[in-house]
């Protein structure tokens, strides 16, 4: 059995959220699975981004850069969101190295790895904002037209929403949901609110087998009391909501 014959764990936008992490991390070891990669969004939320930088820093786990990531490093403390500046708060100058260093994406064989779509990290490519600004799939045709990268396997993240797309040429599009943040609200491109309606912490694996690329999707329970705490500790109830129901409304 060849590396890209062993299954793969691939988790995204753990948001600061280090019990979340610790969560998904045991339940990966329980699976015998060595292989992770995480699809950014790391550390902003305001939860425990010193803690979940400590441990990525010093895993083995393939890591790619976020908007959020991005924002940590580029922006200027007072032009950062509430989120970003608790997040950078927490950080010393070696983290920050850390996030510069991590690539917008990455080939791994016949997997390619991304945060929002090949080409941009804040667009949504498996989902879209209905006329209510709710989130929905997307038509194939616009998904397809996303795809800018021939590879068989495409992994995506920012949405939160775990999914997964095949399209017509048989690439497989998979979105492994989020390890520490079951929902939020944003202002762009429009105000909506993005809800996973469960607080576990979620993840996907996949694996190459003779008939097609197998994945599942995982939503692990854990204790969220003290991140939740964090989360109002700072004042920031849409997190308190999120990370405690799963929900915002």
């Amino acid at each position: 059995m060849t590396e890209t014959d062993t299954p793969l764990a691939v988790i995204a936008d753990i948001h600061g959220n280090a019990d979340a992490l610790h969560a998904v991390l045991a339940d990966i070891a329980r699976r015998g699975i060595t292989r992770i990669v995480a699809l950014g969004d790391h550390l902003s939320g305001p939860l425990a981004a010193r803690e979940v930088a400590e441990v990525l820093v010093a895993s083995d786990i393939l890591c790619i850069r976020g908007n959020h990531d991005r924002y940590l490093t580029d922006l200027a403390p007072g032009d950062m969101g509430p989120s970003d500046r608790v997040a950078f708060d927490q950080l010393e100058t070696h983290h920050l190295d850390w996030l510069r260093s991590l690539p917008p994406n990455c080939h791994m064989g016949e997997v390619f790895l991304c945060h929002g779509t090949p080409d941009s990290d804040r667009i949504y490519w498996l989902d879209k904002l209905g006329p209510s600004a709710e989130a929905q799939l997307r038509p194939r045709a616009e998904i397809a037209a996303l795809a800018t990268v021939d590879a068989p396997l495409c992994l995506c993240a920012h949405t939160h929403i775990p999914r997964r797309v095949t399209l017509t040429d048989g690439r497989t599009i998979l979105n492994p949901g989020s390890v520490g943040c079951p929902g939020y609200d944003d202002d762009s491109p429009v105000p909506h609110v993005i809800e996973a309606g469960t607080p576990e912490a979620c993840y996907a694996t996949v694996e190459r087998t003779p008939a097609g690329w197998a994945s599942s999707h995982h939503h692990v329970p854990y204790d969220a009391s003290r991140m939740v705490g964090m989360a109002r500790a700072h004042g920031r109830q849409t997190w308190v909501r999120a990370v405690g129901t799963g929900w915002l409304r």
